[in-house]
Parts: structure tokens; C-alpha cells; sequence
């Protein structure tokens, strides 16, 4: 039987899936059994009373779907009255997604969620910065150091920085959260595009602009996730287009040390399941004993190889 259990910073995961924020909640649980997944992660939450974008928030597109949703919140106090109450009863760490204009907001609302039955913080620093013009926090390496820098400085937690993918290099990037403290990148966001209803000649989206999500952007996510590992010594969480056990085995042999599930659950809710139990078959398959195993085991040397020996055959 594998080994399923990974290693991201302090926390020990039964198993290296987990919902991506934004795409999954506490009601999940009358569905299926959230407490199988490695870790919880919930909706972004911000300081403030946010009733979200204007709609239509989602359009599908060839390959994935677009959204611009705007992180509806109700609130830090609503979450830890309403919401944390029904996480603590799932054993699974949590992870608290949460996001800020500023880097004083980020270090105000990681303290106040700093409290029994949360295990990690996840920084959303991919949305736009009150204090860079409108850019993400994730767009720039010196605002990424900056907020991360003040939110370990806020909190006893655990911190991952949840990285854009709209961003040249993002491995720059994670080198400045890294610097700053973090414990783990989660590479990455949506990809920032748009949509156009021939009928009408109008945006598909009410925002006009939306993040990209689904099998479309898996690899363009998957060379990030590679660059990144390849560039700092703490873990890549892999999220971008992952619907089966193989989209996450790909993700882990390029570098991940856990992946994000998060489109394909709206076409199946269960699909975090599936693809913990395909990652077993397949480990077993390959006579994999620890699916821990499979971070980082791209055989790029071999393949240099080969291709150095058939230039010199020809």
C-alpha cells in the first residue's frame, strides 16, 4: 500500500490534495468526506463586507472556464462565528485563504484568523494592490517580500503565497516569498483573459476581464510549477487545470509537493477523491512505495542523454 502522506513546511498531509480557495466550502461535506483530503482550504476571506462582481461572474470557454467572482466575503468575525465551527469538526488541516488591498490589511487579518483549528494561512497576494497602482502584490518581487515579510511577522502560522501566473518570470517571484518567510508557494492562480458573445457584442463576463481556469491552462501552469521548484528550497503546491490523478502525478514529478484541485470540481464534486485514489493506483503501478516520491523525479538527465547519443548515431 503507498505511502500517501507529503511534507509541506510544519504540516503533514495524509495525501497531497486539496481543494484550490475559491472553489470549495464547509457544505462540501454533505456531499462527500472532505476529512479524506489532505488539507481544507476555504474561500478567500477579506476584512470587509464584499457582495462581489457584477454579473454574469462565469462563462464557459473551449477548454476550461472564465470567471470574475470579486471574492464575495462576509467578513473576518462572520468566519470565525459561523464558518471555523464547522471546519473544526473535519480532521484535515485548514488552510485559511485570505486577501488584502494592503500589506497592513494582510498582516490584520492573518493575526485575527491566527486561532485554535487553523493550521496554515494562504496568502492570495494575486490580487490587486492599493499600494503598486492596481497590481497584484505577486506581479512584483519587491511588493511579493514586502507583504509576505509583514505577514509572517503577524502570525505564528505557517504561510504559503498563492503566486500569479500572469508574472514573466514567477520564479523571481517566489524567491521573494520565500526570502520573506513563506513556507510554501502555491503556483498559481487563474490566467488573466476575456471573452466575447457574438450575439451581442458584449463581454461574456460582467468584470469584461476574468481569470482562465481548467484544462486549458494546465501547461503553461505545469512549466511554472518546474521553473519554480527548480528555483527555492520550499515546496511548490501545484493548481492549474488538474481534474485526474495524471494531471497531478505530472504536477508532482515536475516539482509539486501537493497539488489544488479546483474547475474540474464543479463538473464533479467528488473529483478530489478520484484523484487521491488514481495518485494510489498509480504509485502502486509504478512500485512506488511513497507517493512523496514522485515530487521532483522528472528524469531530465537520462533524456540528455539519449538525445546526445542518437545526435552522435546520425
Amino acid at each position: 500500500m503507498t505511502d500517501m502522506s507529503v511534507r509541506v513546511g510544519r504540516l503533514t498531509l495524509a495525501n497531497p490534495v486539496m481543494p484550490a480557495s475559491g472553489t470549495f466550502a464547509e457544505g462540501m461535506a454533505c456531499v462527500f468526506d472532505i476529512g479524506r483530503l489532505g488539507a481544507l482550504v476555504t474561500k478567500t476571506i477579506t476584512a470587509e463586507l464584499r457582495a462581489g462582481n457584477p454579473l454574469p461572474r462565469v462563462a464557459e470557454v473551449r477548454g476550461g472556464m472564465l470567471n470574475a467572482i470579486g471574492i464575495p466575503s462576509k467578513g473576518v468575525p462572520y468566519f470565525l462565528a459561523h464558518i471555523l465551527p464547522q471546519y473544526r469538526r473535519v480532521h484535515a488541516p485548514l488552510v485559511v485563504s485570505i486577501s488584502a488591498p494592503t500589506a497592513e490589511g494582510f498582516a490584520a487579518i492573518a493575526a485575527a484568523v491566527s486561532v485554535e483549528g487553523v493550521a496554515a494561512i494562504e496568502a492570495n497576494i494575486s490580487c490587486p494592490n492599493i499600494e503598486e497602482d492596481g497590481r497584484a502584490f505577486a506581479q512584483r518581487a519587491g511588493a511579493t517580500e514586502a507583504v509576505i515579510r509583514q505577514i509572517c511577522a503577524a502570525t505564528p502560522l505557517p504561510i504559503w503565497a498563492k503566486l500569479s501566473p500572469n508574472v514573466g518570470d514567477i520564479a523571481e517571484i517566489a524567491r521573494a516569498a520565500e526570502a520573506a518567510g513563506a513556507e510554501a508557494v502555491v503556483v498559481a492562480n487563474t490566467i488573466l483573459a476575456m471573452s466575447i458573445d457574438l450575439e451581442n457584442f458584449r463581454p461574456k463576463l460582467g468584470n469584461t476581464l476574468g481569470g482562465l481556469s481548467g484544462p486549458a491552462i494546465k501547461p503553461i501552469v505545469l512549466r511554472q510549477v518546474y521553473q519554480t521548484a527548480r528555483a527555492i528550497g520550499i515546496p511548490v503546491i501545484g493548481c492549474g487545470g488538474i481534474s485526474s490523478a495524471e494531471d497531478a502525478a505530472e504536477y508532482m514529478i515536475a516539482g509539486a509537493a501537493a497539488v489544488q484541485v479546483g474547475t474540474a470540481s464543479f463538473l464533479k464534486a467528488d473529483t478530489m477523491l478520484d484523484v487521491i485514489d488514481g495518485l494510489d493506483r498509480f504509485c502502486a503501478r509504478r512500485g512506488i512505495a511513497r507517493v512523496a516520491d514522485l515530487t521532483g523525479a522528472i528524469r531530465l538527465e537520462a533524456d540528455h542523454a539519449e538525445t546526445a547519443e542518437m545526435e552522435t548515431v546520425t
